[in-house]
């Protein structure tokens, strides 16, 4: 099992289950508060690289802010996903929470037990 990096909203419940199972996996990790510890665009990049998604896809539509910025009706394309990633950096609290990142280059948004047995499993 590598090291990890998880990024989390402490008062987020699927976040606080996420570290709970690492904890009792006995998991190498390290928490990025990632609201307090923003990532830059191109660590926002290098995260959907790794997921193998797009902005559009770990965005959170319900969020105050998407509404206020509208971005239900933005257009989910290469033209549009710069502005989908600055959208991501300015506003922290859009990014889909918990995501693991692996020493081994992958990721996953851990949301579900699964997918954070998933990450251990590498």
């Amino acid at each position: 099992m590598c090291g990890m990096e998880i990024w989390i909203n402490p008062a987020c419940s699927k976040c606080r289950s996420a570290l709970g199972l690492l904890d009792a996996e006995g998991a190498d990790y390290t928490v990025r508060r990632y609201l307090e510890d923003v990532p830059s665009e191109d660590e926002i990049r290098e995260v959907l690289d790794r997921l193998g998604l797009e902005p559009w896809d770990i965005t959170r539509t319900q969020e105050a802010a998407a509404k206020e910025l509208g971005l239900k009706e933005w257009a989910r394309d290469a033209g549009t996903r710069d502005r989908w990633i600055t959208a991501l950096a300015e506003h922290p609290k859009l990014i889909q929470r918990p995501i693991i990142t692996a020493d081994d280059g992958t990721a996953v948004v851990a949301r579900t037990e699964e997918a954070v047995r998933e990450a251990l499993s590498r």
